[in-house]
């Protein structure tokens, strides 16, 4: 999952199982890394001797460290070096109203980067003109602390104690950071991937197949096998995401599908645990129509007759020629493809 949404990030995308009319296409390779991140590793080798500040008493707050600006803008940082923090400590500058940051989210930020000791900005996104995008898996301690349970459309105040920044690194590889340093970040919380739907529930139109989910959230449908399909696409959303990132033509996405026979009611593909990623363009006609301009965190159901679908069935996916297929599909995440 983690490699799928990197490959995203950089514009390299796999191919859905759903290109052209059901044949696999073959997988690419990352043409880049991902976005800059606190990384976890040093971006080079730091010297076999450690160099560290002189010892500085650490304090319990955090209210002396002034933010001002607004939500998408570079902030300006003001507070009195050298100082040094006791633990990690965050608080939300600016609320936001989106869906809340795991462990292992990977996440669209913007971010500004303050040694603590110096009172230099040692990085900035906003300075690169690009937000990072990156696993919280990959990033050092005091970073992901600051950030699990946080909300996109949040504004944090990330500090962090050299114990939980690169104090184990031997500091940064460009003498920016030493042993020891508190850093002082801001972060706006852009987007994160959605690995269950988030926002607003929408009633589906009468007439359509029902819907239900299990005790994981896995959903299904039940059809109405004998009742005629419907001979246009249907798009039907019933989640409809919180993220304002909505879905462009020329996109990859990442996304969980489960599909079904609309002549049968059997389940025929199921990529419910195994998210898919690839370019939309590159999907079925169904897929272009009814994706487009849906938001990250949705939940779509799409009934995809013959002529949008699959008009000459597709033997690897099981679909017999002239046969009406429903789709579920979560919007898990999405980056402009190359």
């Amino acid at each position: 999952m983690r490699s799928k949404l990197a490959v995203l990030a950089s514009a390299a995308v796999l191919a859905l199982t759903l290109a052209g009319c059901g044949a696999p296409a073959p997988t690419a390779a990352p043409s880049a890394s991902a976005s800059e991140a606190p990384s976890a590793e040093p971006s080079a080798a730091p010297s076999s001797e450690p160099t560290a500040r002189p010892s500085i008493a650490p304090i319990a707050t955090i209210d002396g460290i002034s933010v001002d600006g607004e939500f998408g803008k570079a902030p300006a940082i003001s507070f009195t070096a050298p100082f040094a923090i006791d633990q990690t400590r965050s608080k939300v500058l600016i609320a936001g109203q989106g869906a809340p940051l795991t462990e292992t989210s990977y996440v669209d930020i913007n971010y500004q980067g303050v040694n603590a000791y110096t009172g230099e900005t040692f990085d900035s996104s906003w300075t690169r003109g690009q937000s990072a995008q990156f696993s919280l898996d990959g990033v050092v301690a005091g970073f992901k602390t600051g950030l699990v349970g946080k909300k996109v459309g949040d504004r944090v105040l990330i500090v962090i104690p050299g114990k939980d920044g690169y104090d184990a690194q031997g500091g940064s590889g460009d003498g920016k950071i030493l042993v020891g340093d508190t850093l002082v970040f801001v972060v706006d919380i852009l987007d994160i991937d959605y690995q269950t739907p988030h926002g607003a529930t929408v009633t589906p139109a009468a007439g359509l197949p029902a819907v239900t989910a299990d005790a994981q959230g896995k959903p299904t449908v039940t059809i109405d096998t004998a009742a005629a399909p419907p001979t246009q696409t249907v798009i039907q959303p019933l989640i409809a995401g919180s993220s304002a990132r909505k879905i462009a033509a020329g996109d990859a996405i990442l996304v969980r599908h489960r599909m079904w026979s609309w002549k049968t009611g059997q389940l025929l593909t199921d990529k419910f645990d195994d998210p898919d990623s690839g370019k939309l363009a590159d999907t079925i006609q169904c897929w272009r129509d009814g994706l487009v301009d849906q938001t990250l965190g949705s939940r779509v159901m799409l009934v995809c007759p013959p002529a949008t679908g699959f008009p000459d069935g597709s033997p690897e996916l099981k679909v017999d020629k002239g046969d009406t297929v429903v789709f579920l599909v979560d919007l898990i995440y999405a980056a402009t493809a190359s």
